[in-house]
């Protein structure tokens, strides 16, 4: 019996209870007092549970047919649209901190990646909802399909506007029966959607931060002119290190290959060739700014630059999560409904399935910084002084100060 936690104590088992003899301990559990026998709010009150839990209008009952599985439809897509409301919550928070300036102080930044976050942890689980839905089988969905009809997924407001104010750009949207996205919403959600449209988006709040990246500037520490010497000279090296090497048939695939990265990097360095780019949709970040995000990517390990590394990635966590999102629907959708259109009048898999593609991307830059890493030694060095500048140079400006909260 050595080392049993019960030695040492004298227990008495009765029929309802456990009880310890040698120190009379009384049940703490039951402490406490019930304040809402007292009155007030109370929990139902306050999450006024009596209209949620009473939304749940089953169109199959009406129409005299009940069939079980529309309840788990409903459910799902009220609870998606819910989430959907937290995010444009977060999401509009976050973009009035970059709007009143706020994020120029720093200590603002961790508010705003906290909150890019929950965003990132709530698509997450909107992603995985998905499979609560799969739990219905295409015939089980079948039973009461047509009686939704013309109601539809497109038909979601909040989707809508969360794709416009994050930055989704209407030019490469892709047309919903040959017609405006916004023609499917009508009087006060058009407008909404209007406004939503004008409004500055957080990838045009974040392009715009991004240009003011401590460094940039030619007159300072010239971060991408020195990047650009570096580079071109870590390459002619590698170049004359390979072609010293004896003919054979891998020098000649390093030489093609050394090659292909410069004309990668000319391409890189030449600001109209990004402006024709940017013209036609395939970039979606200025020049300056792309300098910054490479900028903040290959210093991501000083304490200056991680947390506005941190911001990068969390962005592109929202870029993937809602990709995610798009293709478990899709996927979804293709074993429900088959090739049929859909109840609104799409074309239902086949126009859900053109939607998975990097036109809805909206910081695809981000992910394409990884195509130009670089061996480390040829990151220009920071000396002490330019820490110093990272460092201070925003707060020495008093205009980077507000009095207001960024709330």
């Amino acid at each position: 019996m050595s080392g049993c936690p019960f030695m040492g104590k004298k227990y008495q088992f009765t029929f309802n209870k456990l009880s310890l003899e040698d120190n009379g301990e009384e049940d703490k559990a039951q402490e406490g007092l019930n304040k809402a026998s007292r009155g007030g709010l109370i929990y139902g009150d306050y999450l006024q549970l009596d209209k949620i839990l009473s939304a749940q209008e089953l169109q199959s009952e009406l129409k005299g047919n009940k069939i079980h599985d529309e309840h788990l439809f409903i459910v799902t897509h009220q609870a998606y649209e819910l989430w959907f409301k937290q995010i444009l919550w977060e999401l509009d928070s976050v973009r009035e901190i970059f709007q009143n300036g706020h994020v120029r102080d720093e200590r603002n930044m961790l508010k705003v990646i906290t909150r890019i976050h929950r965003i990132s942890m709530i698509l997450k689980l909107l992603v995985e909802q998905f499979s609560v839905l799969e739990t219905m089988t295409a015939l089980d969905f079948f039973d009461f399909r047509d009686y939704l009809s013309p109601a539809s997924g497109f038909q979601s407001l909040q989707f809508r506007l969360l794709e416009n104010k994050i930055g989704v750009p209407e030019s490469l949207r892709v047309p919903y029966n040959r017609r405006h996205y916004r023609d499917n919403f009508q009087g006060k959600d058009n407008e909404l959607l209007l406004q939503s449209e004008n409004e500055p988006t957080l990838l045009q709040l974040v392009e715009a931060w991004l240009e003011r990246t401590p460094g940039l500037e030619r007159e300072g520490f010239n971060f991408w002119g020195k990047l650009q010497v570096n580079i071109f000279k870590g390459l002619e090296e590698e170049v004359g290190t390979v072609r010293a090497k004896e003919e054979s048939e891998d020098k000649n695939e390093q030489l093609a290959e050394l090659q292909k990265q410069k004309e990668m990097f000319t391409l890189l360095f030449d600001e109209k060739r990004h402006e024709h780019l940017l013209s036609k949709g395939d970039r979606r970040l200025s020049y300056k700014a792309l300098k910054g995000a490479l900028m903040i990517n290959f210093y991501r390990e000083e304490p200056r630059f991680q947390v506005p590394f941190q911001l990068l990635t969390s962005l592109m966590d929202i870029d993937t999560l809602m990709t995610k999102w798009r293709y478990n629907h899709v996927c979804m959708v293709h074993r429900m409904i088959g090739s049929k259109a859909g109840t609104g009048g799409s074309s239902g898999y086949q126009y859900l399935r053109s939607t998975v593609s990097d036109r809805y991307k909206v910081f695809v830059d981000l992910f394409n910084l990884s195509t130009f890493l670089v061996p480390r030694h040829w990151i220009p060095k920071l000396n002490p002084s330019i820490h110093k500048f990272l460092y201070m140079a925003e707060y020495c400006d008093s205009s980077y100060f507000s009095s207001d909260d960024s709330d």
